[in-house]
């Protein structure tokens, strides 16, 4: 039997503990290493955590090469990252894993603000390399209608990155005029593939949204550098209340043509008064934390024709009962307002009506009674009391005079119930009284109340 060369049989050990040590580096490297969490499960197999982990660090990776500072809007890992539920899972994970960006669910959403993106067809193409499959929604910019102009031009809304059968959601942010971030509705076309992604599961798209602009804040979420609101409490109540209405251009633009709009010297100067008006009255109660909606005539003029209607020398809003409090007459005051009359009281109609100028701002306060909404009126020289009965409505974001305010999501029924089928008729002859579709009469208040619910001013 011939002799080994120990030479020959030592160097052949050395260059496979090489290769194997090799190995071992670059498995270390690629799955364990730089802080990050276990790629491989206590089985030896890749999880789909794991799996969705990688995913959602290629894409990162990808943003960050080339600049584009995305940040995190997924509800469910957003919801994750409260103090409560920081402190639950520090206490229960004993060694890194992917704690708040592997949600359970097959979606991860991201945003990125509209203007910050130019259309790289190089970050395209380097997802494409990487391994993303791409579905690219695009719908009109809503901020190029007009009444003149309805053919608006095509902006992306939404990009779907698909690898490994996770998505990437990515929501594009438009600034409007009224100081705050837009996004658009998801829309399929009849030719996309449906079976892309599962868009019932997709936080954004639903409906169009509208929100203001968040502070941002760089941390670490399964050692990745990532992007989120500071105020994520206040991002999330947001993103439940942020369904928006865009106004119906096209529909004013129809009704301007039967009904020109007054361009007389006095409507010009009311308009802008009650811009100015409605500004003011949406900052005080801002700072209030008081929600309101519009109301009644000033509803109406931003349904029927996306302004206000110049004949109705006033604002109306409305706000809830539940919402009221009381230092709110002092704050009205402090912001340069009179009071010109309060009628009713917390409990029954109340209603508070102020002065700028020559302009009045009325605030209708609405009560909940099982499956209607209503508000109160009442006749200061007789106590005569009304109530105008409304269906039950929920609230959505819109936009007038350059301001982003809330207006009933079921606008049509709305107006329909305080103005009857031809509310898209003008009328300028309006009794308070009687001419409302809803109007009721509500009995009458008793003299010995009469000191503190008709006040006069």
């Amino acid at each position: 039997m011939p002799r080994v060369n120990r030479t020959v049989v030592l160097s052949l050990l050395i260059v496979s503990s090489s290769v194997f040590l090799l190995f071992q580096l670059y498995y270390y490297r690629k799955y364990v290493s730089k802080s990050g969490p276990h790629i491989l499960s206590q089985t030896g197999h890749l999880t789909a955590s794991d799996v969705q982990w990688q995913t959602i660090k290629k894409f990162l990776a990808l943003t960050q090469r080339f600049r584009l500072p995305m940040f995190l809007v997924d509800i469910a890992a957003l919801a994750l990252l409260s103090q409560d539920a920081l402190w639950q899972r520090d206490r229960q994970v004993r060694e890194p894993h992917c704690s708040f960006l592997c949600t359970g669910r097959p979606v991860t959403s991201f945003a990125l603000h509209a203007n910050l993106w130019k259309y790289d067809p190089g970050f395209l193409l380097a997802a494409e390399q990487k391994g993303f499959e791409l579905l690219e929604l695009r719908g009109e910019d809503p901020r190029l209608a007009s009444l003149d102009t309805l053919s608006g031009e095509d902006i992306p809304l939404y990009f779907l990155f698909r690898l490994h059968g996770y998505i990437i959601q990515v929501v594009f942010l438009y600034e409007r005029s009224g100081n705050y971030l837009w996004h658009g509705p998801l829309h399929l076309k009849a030719n996309m593939d449906r079976s892309f992604a599962p868009f019932k599961l997709l936080d954004y798209g639903r409906h169009a949204g509208a929100y203001d602009r968040p502070e941002l804040v760089l941390t670490v979420l399964d050692a990745l550098d990532v992007q989120v609101p500071h105020n994520i409490s206040h991002f999330l109540s947001e993103q439940r209340h942020a369904r928006f209405l865009e106004c119906r251009h096209r529909d004013a633009r129809n009704f301007l043509q039967l009904y020109p709009d007054d361009s007389s010297q006095a409507a010009v100067d009311f308009r802008r008064k009650a811009k100015s008006l409605l500004h003011l009255a949406a900052r005080t109660l801002s700072h209030l934390d008081i929600p309101f909606w519009l109301s009644s005539g000033t509803c109406l003029g931003w349904f029927r024709q996306c302004s206000i209607i110049s004949y109705s020398h006033d604002v109306d809003i409305g706000i809830f009962i539940a919402d009221f409090r009381t230092d709110i007459l002092t704050a009205f005051r402090d912001a340069g307002l009179s009071l010109k009359h309060k009628f009713g009281k917390v409990e029954d109609s109340l209603e508070l009506s102020f002065l700028s100028g020559d302009v009045k701002l009325d605030v209708f306060f609405f009560y909940k009674d099982r499956d209607i909404i209503w508000n109160g009126g009442t006749q200061a020289k007789s106590g005569r009391k009304f109530k105008y009965v409304f269906p039950r409505f929920s609230l959505c974001w819109a936009e007038l005079l350059e301001l982003k305010v809330r207006v009933p999501c079921e606008t049509l029924d709305y107006v329909r119930a305080n103005y009857g089928a031809s509310w898209s008729v003008p009328v300028r002859s309006w009794d308070w009284k009687s001419s409302p579709s809803n109007v009721k009469e509500n009995g009458v208040w008793p003299l010995s109340e009469w000191a503190e619910v008709i006040q006069v001013y």
